[in-house]
């Protein structure tokens, strides 16, 4: 065993997984992840635990891999994470944990991600469920969207002994889980499905088909119904466009329509009856995590895709085994190049896409260097769909009806960072509400602090 060298993940044949809907990534099976966690040195001063926004104990979990103990090993990450199985799968490892593994410095960091993921199945696959508060405290707190923010806030408030409601605007909890990553990447039957019931088995309740703002306000929870703290974990489902001609056109998606009819509504299965036009030729405006899943789930559909970036490779936002992958399964790229106009025929339809090359000019004071038209570059691609993937903002009506909730220009919630908390007292705020699209695990993150700063107001109170 070549120890500078990370133990290989089982995956899908490219051209078989192109034409499926089954999860890409295979994982480890106990012999190698038992390997692969080998490889750990085991650090004192564990970097990575400082790089993984939830600190989970890194070292102390691979340990009880090396010793065959997984059972303890989900112990030790359940302390701290409530959704290894979805984190081991979606987190960008690579530029968190693993980017500060003192193993990478000189060989390939350890497969921390993959390690969990396998813990955490072993511990769904056995039954192993986490361990529920004895007694609670009688103190009531609402928790807004059911996503990574609210399901992890929730979770740490039910550990304490608080008595939690998550309310859910959709009718499957789960947020961006369920709604915005593929089956591909994330099963929801076998992993989301799961892990909501594990954050339900330490006493939480969730309530689905409930509106914040429209079915009850956060005024009506805190006044009327006895919540003494609210957190907000809504997301940023609200989808951007360029505002270019032709746009409105029939077959033009966001990708968060493309991906929720395709992921909540199972629109990709044949014995379901949701309306969705994979088109033939598909061209995907973005290149982020989001637009590599909507050009994937397209491609599964039957298309040829296209991803349609305006500035190069290195610049590519998405996580790189997502880029490699969709190569793989054989997308085409066309970077440097930006949309000036969607084309139209008679009857409403997209015909074609104009566009023109462009170049990256001189780095900012930021380093980042700004793509710029040049002129008489203009060409016409030929495709009948267009997915526009260029990033989310929160849903104003929150913030809109709740009175003394600060926000920002960009609609987000101002909360701060360490506790949560709000220009409302009581009202704590996480996740995509407030920083604007991001990560699960930072979602997480945000929900884990605002838990203790829920917990430290209360107590206060």
């Amino acid at each position: 065993m070549d120890v500078m060298k990370k133990v290989p993940v089982r995956e899908q044949d490219p051209k078989v997984r192109a034409t499926n809907f089954d999860e890409v990534c295979l994982g480890y099976n106990e012999t190698e992840a038992t390997e692969e966690a080998s490889r750990c040195l085991t650090c004192k001063n564990a970097q990575c635990v400082k790089a993984c926004p939830v600190n989970i104990d890194i070292p102390g979990f691979i340990s009880k891999i090396k010793e065959g103990d997984f059972e303890e090993a989900s112990r030790v990450i359940g302390k701290s994470s409530a959704l290894p199985a979805i984190c081991g799968r979606v987190c960008p490892q690579e530029t968190q944990c693993e980017g500060k593994c003192i193993r990478g410095i000189k060989g390939e960091s350890v497969s921390i991600g993959k390690l969990e993921r396998f813990v955490a199945d072993y511990a769904r696959q056995k039954g192993i469920k986490p361990s529920k508060c004895e007694n609670t405290n009688g103190r009531k707190v609402a928790v807004i969207g059911s996503g990574p923010a609210g399901l992890t806030c929730a979770g740490d408030l039910a550990k304490m002994g608080y008595e939690v409601t998550i309310f859910e605007a959709l009718h499957e909890p789960g947020g961006v889980l369920v709604y915005g990553i593929p089956e591909f990447r994330l099963p929801k039957d076998e992993v989301v499905k799961k892990e909501i019931e594990n954050v339900k088995a330490l006493g939480v309740t969730i309530e689905t088909n409930v509106v914040v703002g429209k079915s009850v306000t956060i005024d009506e929870l805190m006044d009327k119904e006895g919540f003494e703290a609210v957190f907000i974990g809504s997301g940023a489902g609200l989808p951007k466009f360029m505002g270019i001609p032709g746009e409105t056109a029939s077959g033009v998606f966001s990708a968060n329509e493309y991906l929720t009819r395709s992921n909540l509504m199972k629109a990709f299965r044949d014995d379901h009856d949701t309306p969705i036009r994979p088109g033939k030729k598909v061209a995907v405006v973005g290149g982020g995590n989001v637009a590599m899943d909507a050009a994937r789930t397209a491609l599964r559909l039957g298309a040829e895709v296209t991803v349609v970036y305006r500035r190069s490779e290195e610049e590519l936002p998405a996580r790189v085994e997502e880029v490699h992958h969709a190569k793989e399964e054989g997308i085409i790229f066309n970077l440097l190049t930006n949309p000036t106009e969607i084309l139209v025929d008679e009857n409403g339809w997209v015909r074609g896409m104009t566009c023109i090359r462009m170049e990256l000019g001189e780095p900012d004071e930021s380093g980042r260097r700004s793509p710029i038209e040049i002129p008489g570059s203009e060409f016409t691609i030929d495709v009948d769909t267009v997915i526009m993937s260029l990033g989310t903002s929160p849903n104003p009506l929150i913030s809109s009806t709740t009175e003394g909730l600060e926000t920002n220009r960009r609609k987000c919630i101002v909360a701060d960072e360490e506790t949560g908390q709000t220009s409302r007292p009581g009202v704590f705020a996480g996740g995509d509400a407030v920083t604007g699209a991001a990560t699960v695990i930072l979602a997480m993150g945000a929900g884990k602090a605002a838990a203790k700063g829920i917990d430290e107001y209360l107590r206060a109170k």
